[in-house]
């Protein structure tokens, strides 16, 4: 049985007063049944790992640099990750891939660099609306997911994938269940073609996830919880999220 998983990813959004608060509710809304976790800013990090010690809610950073070390500036590597205690790194967010041209290229590299020092990429892969009309999602997924695959070898099942569909994200659309499921299940064949381990990773959703529709969304075979952006911000929503993912 694959544990469901649910990551809250903070995006460039919190303050020491509104963090406190975020991470004190969701602490209080133990026990779960899915593994929790927050991706925050990382000028968040050791504040986050401070108030989280001792519980069962893990925490990570949005990015990674494909860097071990060097003369690299802004950068922010897995090793520095690594010190700060975190369990996950988002690495090929959409956001990341627009706005800074991350090839898929990049995101495997940022992957592997992750993995090597002990820390669990969430690997982000989605289509654009376009994309999506011109019948072109499980082309560019495929894509996206293998160049990860290659370049991490026998290291592929270590990875938690994550889809989000592009034309999903902060818009207020959400993939149908079925449209999300669909993509979901081409990933894990995906996934068992290239590693043994394939029905056993976790593969969550992301795009517009809310309490009122995370439960039907969790409830498809191979969706394995979500990468959650807008709600994760609000303490209610995203515990009730959290309750939702069995």
């Amino acid at each position: 049985m694959r544990r469901n998983l649910v990551v809250g990813n903070w995006k460039m959004h919190g303050s020491r007063p509104a963090n406190a608060e975020l991470l004190a509710a969701l602490a209080g809304g133990r026990p779960y049944g899915a593994d929790v976790a927050v991706c925050v800013p990382f000028v968040f990090l050791n504040e986050t790992a401070a108030t989280l010690a001792g519980s069962d809610i893990r925490w990570g950073a949005q990015d990674v640099s494909a860097h071990e070390q060097g003369a690299y500036t802004g950068e922010v590597s897995a090793a520095m990750l690594h010190e700060c205690g975190c369990r996950y790194a988002i690495v090929g967010h959409s956001e990341r891939r627009a706005y800074h041209a991350e090839s898929d290229a990049l995101v495997a590299l940022k992957a592997q660099a992750a993995l090597a020092r002990g820390v669990t990429p969430i690997v982000c892969v989605g289509e654009t609306l376009a994309e999506r009309e011109a019948g072109q999602t499980e082309a560019v997924v495929k894509r996206q997911l293998s160049v990860v695959i290659h370049q991490l070898a026998h290291c592929a099942a270590e990875m938690v994938v994550a889809y989000e569909p592009v034309w999903a994200i902060g818009t207020g659309r959400t993939a149908t269940p079925e449209q999300a499921q669909a993509v979901h299940a081409v990933l894990r064949a995906q996934l068992q073609a290239a590693t043994g381990r394939g029905d056993q990773m976790r593969i969550i959703y992301g795009g517009s996830v809310k309490a009122d529709n995370a439960a039907t969304l969790f409830a498809q075979a191979d969706i394995d919880g979500g990468l959650i952006g807008g709600a994760a911000l609000k303490a209610a929503d995203f515990i009730a999220i959290c309750r939702a993912a069995p």
